[in-house]
């Protein structure tokens, strides 16, 4: 069972998925999803849905998740729909990405982490990008009030423009802040980035 509060709020949350309703691609994903193409890492993949929308349009998919009701989902309804998704569970704060990819998405996952970890993990997802590949990825900024799922003693709210820096040297394909409504008259504020990492030198290995 999990032991981290965050885990724990979205693995409960995932045994609870209820209809169509669950399965539906949040903002964030409809837009990672028209740049994803080739071999995909979806880092913090919960139900799989971006996952199996990518794959369906001809990608390869690893799925790694640390919530086990995401990853038994997604493990089941990969053979049910004999999609090329593979699922796995790891702990997200400390797993090696094995290889590159041509794209790797993290939506709604990095602010779950403490802010020494959850850029050094940033960092990671980038370095295993092939070049001209892209990364997708979205988090929770300063500004957000909602805060009931997290940690209180390991979480992390970007600055808004933080994400954009971090991508300094990429070519940004998308960029946006943007607020949504919260329990409580509370608001939770996302950051969201896709960039595509420059194109090897001619005679550099990828």
């Amino acid at each position: 069972m999990p032991t981290d509060r965050s885990v724990a709020f979205f693995d409960a949350q995932f045994r609870r998925r209820n209809g169509e309703a669950a399965l539906a691609l949040n903002p964030f994903e409809v837009l990672a999803l028209p740049y994803l193409s080739g071999h995909v890492l979806d880092f913090g993949c919960g139900l799989g849905n971006l996952a199996f929308a990518a794959a369906r349009r001809g990608c390869t998919v690893v799925a790694l998740d640390a919530s086990p009701a995401a990853i038994e989902h997604v493990r089941a309804r990969a053979v049910g729909e004999a999609l090329p998704v593979s699922a796995a569970l790891a702990d997200l704060r400390d797993h090696a990405i094995d290889g590159a990819y041509d794209a790797i998405v993290s939506i709604g996952l990095l602010m779950f982490f403490d802010c020494p970890t959850a850029l050094r993990v940033l960092a990671q997802l980038q370095a295993h990008v092939r070049p001209g590949g892209v990364a997708a990825v979205n988090v929770l900024v300063e500004g957000t009030t909602y805060l009931e799922m997290f940690d209180p003693r390991q979480h992390c709210l970007f600055a808004a423009d933080e994400l954009r820096r971090r991508f300094a040297g990429w070519h940004i394909e998308h960029d946006e802040v943007a607020d949504f409504e919260a329990p409580r008259r509370s608001v939770k504020r996302f950051a969201t980035v896709i960039a595509r990492k420059p194109a090897a030198a001619p005679g550099a290995r990828a």
